[in-house]
């Protein structure tokens, strides 16, 4: 599995730093940020597992309405942080989209168990509404017997170009990050190898598309990463 990435959102940078440490020694990859003008991006390009948003920021956004803006485009977990919770903040913050609460002061243990409960029941869910077989017009990708057919005759490929494709099938739609798709088909130590995932992505194109060089099925967003459209 993955090293879950963590992007923590808060004004203090004490708190940044307390967080940071506390997840990163429990394995986390951890991104911190107190510019909640910068949030979305680091969502869409970063690609994180959980969002922690602690409830006062600075500028006009609070943290419920960065929690309703992220919503709006994510189904990234969020845990919010708070130094005092009434059953009013409560409500406010799970109108917003949150997840969870975590109030200040908080303990490393108490930290660390919710927010891996609210990445078990994350994956949970998205195993559970993940497709097993992914349809793009005449490219069919089933997820369960590792097969991979184009206007019904199937197409042989190699072990990392099916890993490649299927990571983009379990995601079908979106945009997945190329350092995502690095880390996810080759590994952490890879994530910067954007030479290869473009060399890849040209093979891949070669096997399943009609015409690679005017792609209907994988789509490349320049700087970003690769989706497959639907």
């Amino acid at each position: 599995m993955s090293v879950p990435r963590v992007l923590v959102v808060d004004d203090d940078p004490k708190i940044q730093r307390v967080v940071r440490a506390i997840l990163e020694f429990d394995g986390f990859e951890v991104e911190t940020t107190s510019d909640g003008s910068t949030v979305l991006d680091l969502v869409d390009r970063w690609a994180p597992d959980l969002a922690i948003l602690d409830v006062v920021l600075p500028g006009k956004l609070d943290g419920y309405q960065l929690c309703r803006q992220i919503r709006s485009r994510s189904t990234v977990p969020i845990l919010m942080l708070t130094v005092q919770i009434q059953e009013n903040d409560k409500i406010r913050g799970f109108d917003a989209g949150a997840d969870d609460y975590v109030c200040k002061p908080f303990g490393s243990r108490e930290l660390v168990a919710r927010a891996r409960a609210i990445l078990r029941r994350s994956r949970t869910i998205e195993a559970a509404l993940r497709p097993r077989i992914v349809a793009c017009g005449d490219l069919v990708v089933d997820l369960t017997n590792n097969l991979v057919t184009v206007r019904g005759r199937e197409v042989v490929l190699t072990a990392t170009e099916y890993h490649l494709l299927a990571e983009l099938a379990r995601n079908v739609g979106s945009i997945v990050p190329h350092q995502e798709l690095l880390k996810r088909v080759w590994g952490v130590q890879n994530e910067e190898d954007t030479e290869s995932l473009r060399a890849y992505v040209r093979h891949l194109r070669l096997k399943i598309e009609a015409n690679p060089s005017k792609p209907r099925y994988i789509i490349s967003r320049p700087g970003i990463g690769y989706m497959l459209a639907v």
